[in-house]
């Protein structure tokens, strides 16, 4: 079973945006890590019936990742994923027109906006949900406390703070 340390964005029904998100230029591309430069596999679109999604995965961070095929795993310090999982960050800044996003372990299962709404209300609320970025037209449709901050302009976050397990 594999274990994915990644950038996840669901765009909803806007695939002409998870498309050209998937396009983003300047590959490869790496990002910092302590001292390493870690580098990016391309990005992987998914399309499954009316819902785009987006996943940027670094190269041998995660465990099992079956496009990393032999090569040797990068073993992150806590410190080394955040500034990665920072990287990661700086590019969804790039991209428009998703929903959600969320940098983390396998983070899919946090991206559904229905799922947000009935299954995570409460940390919604209470600021726990950490990394989460949501478009700020749907404030109005879940209950968000007050750690939410401005990520970008017609977005949303709760600061990042990846989980360990590295």
């Amino acid at each position: 079973m594999a274990l994915c340390f990644e950038l996840v964005v669901d765009f909803g029904d806007d695939i002409e945006a998870a498309r050209t998100a998937a396009r983003v230029e300047s590959w490869p591309y790496t990002l910092q890590a302590g001292t390493l430069r870690i580098p990016l596999h391309r990005p992987m679109l998914s399309i499954a019936g009316p819902s785009a999604q987006v996943s940027i995965v670094p190269v041998a961070v995660g465990h099992g990742v079956a496009a990393d095929g032999s090569l040797p795993r990068f073993d992150l310090t806590e410190a080394e994923l955040k500034e990665l999982g920072s990287g990661l960050y700086g590019l969804l800044a790039q991209f428009e027109g998703y929903l959600t996003a969320m940098v983390g372990w396998d983070p899919e299962s946090f991206l559904d906006v229905n799922d947000l709404a009935t299954d995570w209300s409460e940390e919604l609320a209470d600021g726990t949900l950490t990394g989460l970025v949501l478009a700020d037209h749907l404030r109005s449709r879940l209950s968000l406390g007050p750690a939410w901050v401005p990520f970008r302009p017609g977005y949303l976050w709760l600061p990042y703070a990846p989980l360990a397990g590295s």
